[in-house]
């Protein structure tokens, strides 16, 4: 699932972010799902959103001439610091969809597609001894060194050049 945020009600005085804007962590988590739906079907990839819970990934795409893909698309307003991106290695997919959200408009936005072999590849991992060593993560502010070659990837071509 996206939108990993946590909403502070306006009753409790704080500001957040997430406080201040016009819609919930779970209705962005939807619009980038959709979001990610949309522009890989009018790149000619047919996709579209799973239904909620579904397990392992958010929407499925059919290249032509190659089986269904599976995306998870993670969603977050992008700032600097200790904010990350993370999956859960069991997590049963064939791309990360990574989207950036600006943080005070949100209009722009930056859109990563990133085969699971280079997300795994470049992840941060915990101690194999801790609570969180299945968890994969990237902080929001490293996304684009990392993945600056997927970056608008809505044809799912790996660095390769070919489908994953």
């Amino acid at each position: 699932m996206t939108g990993q945020e946590t909403e502070v009600g306006k009753e409790s005085g704080r500001s957040t972010p997430a406080s201040s804007r016009r819609f919930t962590s779970k209705q962005m988590g939807d619009a980038c799902e959709m979001l990610v739906a949309a522009e890989l079907t009018l790149a000619g990839i047919p996709a579209l959103k799973v239904p909620d819970n579904w397990p392992h990934y958010d929407v499925i795409a059919r290249p032509v001439g190659a089986p269904a893909q599976r995306i998870s698309v993670k969603s977050r307003t992008w700032k600097r610091g200790a904010a990350f991106v993370d999956y859960n290695e069991t997590d049963d997919f064939d791309w990360l969809a990574i989207v950036l959200l600006s943080g005070e408009d949100s209009l722009n936005r930056m859109i990563y597609l990133v085969p699971r072999s280079e997300a795994d590849r470049n992840a941060r991992r915990d101690k194999p001894t801790s609570k969180t060593a299945k968890l994969r993560y990237f902080r929001i502010d490293e996304v684009d060194t990392l993945f600056a070659g997927y970056r608008d990837n809505f044809d799912l071509q790996t660095g390769s050049g070919g489908a994953d």
